[in-house]
């Protein structure tokens, strides 16, 4: 089964917002579960997916988990190739936002699909 895994690169695309439903919450579970498995991930946040990475949020007050910090620890995990819509933090007002909660290398929607393509498995949050 590690081989198979290994042999494939995955991605990782999370495209909702972090409040509201666990998809960002359990996104980040299969994505740790992954990177014990494989090292070829990437990991592609998009339209309301970049609010997943503003720092400062309190879910606590709606009564959610805090899992946030949670992707700042993802380089220990040797998972080390994230990348962001700039079109999606535009569309958010998040287009000179900088300090996001994991270093993320931020691409047009155009650059961002090149990349994605070269993923055999895509999994959506």
């Amino acid at each position: 089964m590690k081989a198979e895994i290994e042999a494939k690169k995955v991605a990782f695309v999370f495209s909702q917002g972090p409040h509201g439903t666990s998809a960002g919450r359990e996104g980040l579970d299969a994505l740790l579960a992954t990177s014990a498995l494989s090292e070829n991930i990437g990991v592609f946040f998009v339209a309301d997916g970049v609010l997943q990475l503003l720092p400062g949020q309190q879910p606590e007050k709606i009564l959610a988990r805090n899992y946030i910090a949670t992707y700042g620890v993802l380089p220990l995990y040797d998972v080390e190739k994230c990348f962001l819509c700039k079109a999606s933090a535009s569309d958010r007002g998040l287009v000179e936002f900088d300090d996001w909660v994991l270093d993320v290398e931020t691409l047009s929607p155009e650059l961002l699909r090149q990349k994605l393509s070269n993923y055999q498995v895509i999994l959506t949050f």
